[in-house]
């Protein structure tokens, strides 16, 4: 109400488009390029650079399932658009996650919703500085398997075709270019959403450092890398807004952000988590949800 301008941030990033279209084929020349590497080298560019555009690409499906391709008008655009964003990531993502997701969104923190809430078994369990260590690298199995154990949904069309869509691929890139690039591919999406500095924005977004605070926005470099996701605050109030305008929104309205606590490095953020004795898998806001539930 205090600033309407930020109404005409509300339209779709089409360079997003673009970009997404870019790094996949970046990946495909990449799968072509180390398929007659030695092992030691394919592993290496896997968590130098596939790693990078892995993560990178799934939080460009966290844009697209947001709309921000093409608009809330054409939805169906955006989900298409998601499958083939998934293709280099090498398992099937897209469609879950947009199902999921957008119960964060409505749900944030509510009890057996929002499946980015830990379950009881880790926060029990990873409670050491050695076990959080070992949890960040395991990340991607977590958030895997949480939904099956916290809210398990029916599976969808969409999904079944994102799941098929993904195998051809697979198949397709191992029959061209042989196992490197199947390893190379796989790897790199393991490795990129573990133990990785991108992966500090995991903890970094909804970890309660301070208590009374849920929410944390970083505004460091590697938002470059992921379409500005480091805006967590600003993307919460406004998740219609494309992540390329969100440094518009704190401009606009930066009464109500620069105030905040914030984070100026994710690789201090895993560091801090790790050894701060304090913090934990259980040191998130749960809810006890009341009235009715809608999800996707």
């Amino acid at each position: 109400a205090k600033h309407p301008e930020i109404k005409a941030l509300m339209k779709p990033d089409y360079n997003l488009i673009w970009v997404v279209v870019l790094m996949v084929l970046a990946q495909m020349t990449a799968f072509y390029l180390v398929k007659d590497l030695d092992w030691k080298w394919v592993v290496f560019w896997a968590y130098v650079f596939g790693s990078c555009i892995s993560h990178s690409m799934t939080l460009a499906i966290h844009e697209i399932s947001h709309n921000s391709a093409f608009g809330n008008s054409k939805a169906m655009w955006n989900r298409w658009f998601g499958i083939f964003a998934n293709l280099p990531i090498g398992l099937p993502y897209s469609i879950s996650f947009k199902r999921y997701h957008m119960d964060h969104h409505r749900y944030l923190g509510g009890d057996g919703i929002d499946v980015d809430i830990p379950t009881n078994f880790e926060g029990w369990f990873f409670c050491t500085r050695f076990r959080k260590f070992i949890w960040i690298v395991l990340q991607p199995f977590f958030y895997a398997i949480r939904p099956l154990c916290i809210n398990p949904k029916p599976i969808s069309r969409l999904e079944i075709i994102n799941l098929l869509a993904q195998l051809s691929f697979d198949v397709v890139i191992y029959y061209l270019w042989g196992v490197k690039s199947i390893f190379y591919m796989l790897a790199g999406s393991v490795l990129g959403l573990g133990l990785h500095p991108i992966s500090g924005h995991f903890i970094a977004e909804h970890y309660m450092f301070l208590k009374g605070h849920e929410t944390y926005s970083y505004y460091g470099p590697l938002n470059l890398l992921t379409f500005n996701v480091g805006y967590h605050n600003e993307h919460h109030d406004f998740p219609n807004i494309p992540g390329k305008s969100l440094p518009l929104v704190k401009k606009i309205a930066a009464e109500y952000y620069d105030n905040l606590p914030q984070y100026n490095s994710w690789i201090k953020v895993l560091y801090d988590f790790v050894m701060d004795d304090t913090i934990s898998p259980y040191s998130r806001m749960k809810r006890q949800l009341k009235g009715e539930v809608k999800q996707d």
